[in-house]
């Protein structure tokens, strides 16, 4: 019962940057914090479950470091399309 409500919470949490990620598709920046705050309710997901089944954390500190290479990645690519483009709007891209 006790892991039901410790992970019913995060559970929301995830759903909830799943439809804000949904709803935000004009700004790339917008986009992005929605992913990052995906990533942290993955993160907090899964430490609850390791910690309830006392596994090693060593999965969480690889994790993060995934997560931190996906930010910068997706950070230097908005740095690179604002100087290119002038903006972050998903509609002044040209896709061909």
């Amino acid at each position: 019962m006790m892991m039901f409500i410790y992970m019913s919470l995060p559970i929301i949490l995830y759903v909830v940057g799943i439809i804000c990620f949904v709803l935000n598709r004009k700004h790339l920046l917008s986009m992005l914090l929605s992913l990052e705050y995906i990533v942290i309710c993955l993160f907090f997901i899964i430490f609850i479950y390791l910690l309830y089944m006392n596994f090693e954390m060593y999965f969480i500190m690889m994790f993060l470091s995934f997560s931190v290479c996906e930010g910068a990645l997706g950070l230097s690519i908005l740095v690179s399309l604002v100087r290119t483009h002038g903006n972050d709007y998903f509609q002044s891209f040209n896709i061909l």
